[in-house]
């Protein structure tokens, strides 16, 4: 059996990716073969790991239609339209061509669309798998072409549809806070406040923990994952701003957090600050931790916001304003949840009720049914 993933560009598609294809492998029968794929852009996200998971990478070009439109945008625009996308199409109809795959697993995004729009010329089985609350733009143009579509949230009036969640990486359940507390040299002396910014890293909110830092060390202990390239900055501001003997060392400043230290840092943390795209919330959700979710102003038809939202009525999560969040309104937040050990324990029992850690599994089922 062949199975060609195609996604583009962060590590919110690809390590869905990645826990569908552990499943896939884990029930597949061993006496037969199965050849794994990959076909999308060249990122730094994801695409070592999905390597060691034996899937063969085939790099595409790809391109997007960006939402601002100043000069230099229109101009990538421009190059997009008339180079990028075509020749990622001619790649994938080439690559298809070759491989003859017996299914194709889209996550969606931009690097998905020249693989799906290739397939129209071979029409091999098509599963869609859309993450967000909203169905992104590659995801709508082809849901037509779909055998099925998995989502994670429950809103959508979409044909050929199943409710599964987000599918996330199980080994991320397995994190130990013995482990953890070793592994970031924790004082255990007050709570932990893990701080996420995606796979990429969030500048706002690293300017909002440095804008409060001193006060927040003082009444909490940081695992803050910055992103590799705010990692010099933020550590720079930093040093700047706090007294480091009295406080450095409930501070713990990471660029990235690789699949081990995240499974042991969701372990320990008693509360999450995060962005709002799905694979983190479904994550944060899976391991049971309460969370402040701070939707990326930026996202694509305000999907951020929207998945925030409607996780926050579970109750398992607060929302801060994503067009102006402030430092000092986040410090209040972290304040008013500790203040009251009572919010704290239902946040986590409503984020136990919202976890579906077994989208994966069901994704999986479904896809090798079908032959």
């Amino acid at each position: 059996m062949k199975i060609v993933f195609t996604g583009g560009g962060t590590g919110g598609h690809i390590y869905p990716l990645i826990a569908i294809i552990r499943e896939i492998k884990a029930i597949y029968p061993k006496d037969k073969k199965l050849s794994l794929f990959y076909i999308g852009p060249k990122t730094s996200y994801g695409l070592d790991d999905l390597k060691k998971e034996g899937v063969k990478i085939k790099n595409i070009k790809a391109g997007k239609i960006r939402r601002q439109k100043n000069l230099k945008a229109i101009f990538k625009d421009i190059i997009d339209i008339s180079f990028n996308i075509p020749m990622g199409i001619l790649n994938s109809v080439f690559i298809l061509k070759t491989i003859r795959p017996d299914i194709i697993f889209s996550k969606g995004g931009f690097g998905a669309f020249p693989v799906l729009f290739a397939n129209r010329f071979f029409k091999y089985p098509l599963f869609l798998h859309e993450s967000d609350s909203v169905p992104g733009k590659v995801t709508q143009k082809f849901i037509k072409y779909a055998t099925k579509v998995f989502v994670s949230f429950d809103n959508m009036n979409i044909a050929k549809t199943i409710v599964v969640g987000n599918p996330i990486r199980k080994e991320i359940l397995n994190g130990d806070r013995e482990e953890a507390i070793k592994l970031f040299n924790i004082t255990e002396t007050r709570p932990i406040v893990l701080i996420l910014g995606g796979s990429q890293g969030a500048e706002k909110i690293n300017e909002l923990i440095l804008g409060v830092l001193q006060d927040l060390l003082k009444n909490f202990e940081l695992i803050h994952q910055c992103g590799e390239k705010n990692l010099d900055h933020t550590d720079l501001l930093y040093k700047t701003i706090v007294e480091k003997e009295a406080l450095d060392k409930f501070y713990h400043l990471y660029g990235y957090l690789d699949e081990i230290q995240m499974k042991h840092a969701l372990a320990v943390a008693h509360i999450v600050v995060s962005r709002a795209g799905a694979a983190s919330i479904f994550e944060i959700a899976a391991c049971g931790k309460p969370s402040i979710l701070i939707p990326l102003p930026e996202s694509a038809q305000d999907h951020q916001a929207r998945n925030a939202y409607i996780y926050s009525q579970t109750g398992a999560a607060k929302v801060m304003e994503p067009q102006n969040p402030t430092p000092h309104m986040l410090y209040s937040n972290l304040m008013e949840i500790f203040s009251k050990p009572q919010i704290l324990k239902n946040m986590q029992s409503a984020a136990f009720n919202f976890a579906k850690p077994r989208a994966g599994e069901e994704i999986a089922r479904h896809i090798l049914n079908l032959t």
